[in-house]
């Protein structure tokens, strides 16, 4: 194994669970339902679908899509002040260096998005290549992300890991012929996930090292 690359959001930080909630909080104020089953088919891949519900939505309100995701995204910033990393991720990062791996990371947020968090969290430089969803034609289901993140790296899929949080993110590094590792969140717990290679419910609960011995 000679690299590791990681989703971003919902895995280094759970930013997902607390979009739910913020949308939530907003259609209940325009007393419109928001299911979970609904957002979590948007996890780990773009907005198309959350779209279309909202603009279903508000046709008959005085409100249009625009204003729906400015107050849900105010919302998410506010509550994102309390939100850390999650359980054990400094602890992979500072492995996958002691051990040598290159490290990587894939996401189909925007980069601007992930630098923001990136810099913030103070986690930015253990990264060699990042790959986000504004720099490719097609993000996750579709494996672009991770092999464009592979070629940078300048390794093999064979020899790579993927940490991801989604059924979408999964199907992904899959599909870009790399082991899958799954850590699933709040939020996408109770998904089904197709195919992965391992799963276990934080960081913290197997260290980097048992994860690669797994698989050697």
């Amino acid at each position: 194994m000679k690299a590791v690359v990681f989703d971003f959001d919902g895995l280094i930080i759970d930013t997902e669970t607390v979009w739910y909630e913020s949308y939530k909080e907003v259609f209940e104020a325009y007393q419109i339902d928001f299911h979970w089953e609904l957002f979590v088919n948007c996890v780990g891949t773009d907005d198309s679908a959350l779209n279309q519900y909202i603009d279903e939505k508000v046709v008959n309100l005085e409100v249009c899509r625009d204003d729906i995701k400015r107050q849900a995204k105010e919302l998410h910033k506010q509550k994102m002040k309390a939100v850390p990393m999650r359980d054990g991720v400094q602890d992979y990062l500072n492995e996958a260096k002691s051990l040598g791996l290159k490290i990587g990371l894939a996401s189909s947020s925007k980069r601007e998005w992930i630098e923001f968090f990136l810099n913030k969290l103070q986690i930015g430089e253990y990264f060699e290549a990042i790959s986000t969803g504004d720099q490719v034609e097609k993000v996750k289901p579709d494996p672009t992300l991770y092999l464009r993140t592979l070629e940078l790296l300048e390794v093999a899929a064979n020899e790579s890991v993927a940490f991801e949080d989604s059924s979408n993110g999964a199907k992904a590094a899959t599909r870009a012929g790399m082991k899958c590792v799954i850590v699933p969140n709040e939020l996408t717990q109770f998904l089904t996930f197709e195919k992965y290679d391992l799963r276990i419910s934080s960081m913290s609960e197997m260290s980097l090292e048992q994860v690669i011995q797994h698989f050697n």
